[in-house]
């Protein structure tokens, strides 16, 4: 049976994850952004990455000091079009939100604008960035690599990160078109959900040591730190569904996102040094494409939309009453709750408790 749902208001619950930010130290400011950031997933329907990991990602890492509440936010190299920042393990959120800012800007005067960085923490949902170069009239592209959790096809070792690698870009309609998932067949905040929901997952989206599928969610998740298993890349299990593309998909974020900065990869990223936790030292990509130095951004839109309107226009399969385009869903999801706030369930009303005590946010009187 599913949890007990509590919907609370928008502005109340953004505001108390600022204010847990704020009691772990992150400055006001970069406060703002890592809630928002947060926000915007749940509002999207991406609750894996929305405040369902304020506490375990950010608040628990921050208190053990793995994560740093404090940016010290560097360029360590820089050129017309490019920038390699050096993160200082602090808040992905704020890393990401200015190298983003710099790839847009260097885009206005050179058309386009990439920026690298390395030694990050978990920046959250891909989409918020690349959003940003979309509202700036560009094609907007994020990726990171993450903790190793994917085994390469044909392997059962964790080795590669759920990897997303996410795109972005205008159209003439309401929304954007927006593709942000992993380059994994699901991301672990997805088993999370399923553990929650006491579901198992589908067959295809985890091995285990001796190559078999597993489906156990909540022993998944313990197994998954031991090594014991492995996610297997977007495609699923072996050749045969094409899991060798999700790989290599997986294998383009890691260079990206290591290579190019200086930064870890693959095992370096396990989140452990002589037995106890560390930083995570995570390395990202963003890029902007300045539409207008290739045509009016008006007919790109215009032309995009007809793209994916022709799309959602087609032939649809027996027994479905229509096709998708990327994003549209998380459009209609915002359209459907904008107004009801965001859906905690029991487990993260407890942690919401838990965080509301410990730094003593008494003014929140939540009813749960």
């Amino acid at each position: 049976m599913e949890d007990h749902i509590v919907w609370i208001d928008f502005d109340i619950i953004e505001q108390f994850v600022i204010d847990v930010f704020k009691g772990c130290g992150v400055p006001d400011a970069n406060a703002k952004v890592c809630a928002d950031v947060l926000l915007t997933a749940d509002k999207r329907g991406i609750h894996s990455h929305g405040i369902n990991r304020l506490k375990t990602v950010y608040y628990d890492r921050i208190k053990i000091g793995i994560m740093h509440p404090v940016t010290p936010f560097e360029i360590i190299r820089e050129g017309p079009t490019s920038c390699v920042v050096e993160g200082h393990d602090g808040m992905g959120h704020v890393i990401s939100k200015r190298s983003m800012d710099i790839a847009i800007n260097k885009a206005k005067d050179y058309g386009m604008g990439m920026v690298v960085v390395k030694n990050s923490s978990h920046y959250g949902i891909a989409g918020y960035y690349v959003l940003m170069a979309v509202k700036a009239d560009m094609i907007g592209i994020s990726g990171t690599n993450a903790r190793p959790a994917v085994a390469p096809t044909f392997g059962v070792e964790t080795m590669l990160g759920t990897n997303p690698m996410t795109f972005g870009m205008p159209t003439d309609e309401p929304f954007p078109f927006l593709i942000d998932c992993a380059t994994a067949t699901t991301a672990e905040g997805k088993i999370e959900v399923y553990m929650k929901k006491g579901m198992e997952v589908p067959s295809s989206w985890v091995i285990g040591e001796d190559g078999r599928p597993r489906t156990d969610a909540s022993q998944i998740l313990k197994d998954l730190r031991k090594g014991r298993c492995a996610i297997t890349p977007l495609g699923g299990i072996g050749e045969e569904t094409a899991g060798y593309k999700g790989y290599g998909y997986s294998t383009v974020v890691e260079i990206l996102c290591s290579a190019l900065s200086g930064g870890k990869f693959l095992k370096m990223l396990d989140g452990v040094k002589d037995g106890k936790p560390s930083p995570y030292h995570l390395g990202h990509f963003f890029i902007a494409i300045n539409i207008s130095a290739f045509i009016d951004p008006g007919t790109f839109k215009k032309v995009t939309g007809d793209i994916l309107r022709s799309l959602r226009a087609s032939k649809k399969m027996p027994g479905q009453e229509r096709i998708y385009t990327a994003g549209e869903k998380e459009y209609l999801y915002w359209e459907s709750i904008k107004d009801k706030g965001i859906p905690l369930d029991e487990k993260l009303q407890k942690e919401i408790v838990t965080m509301r005590d410990e730094l003593g946010l008494y003014q929140y009187d939540f009813p749960f």
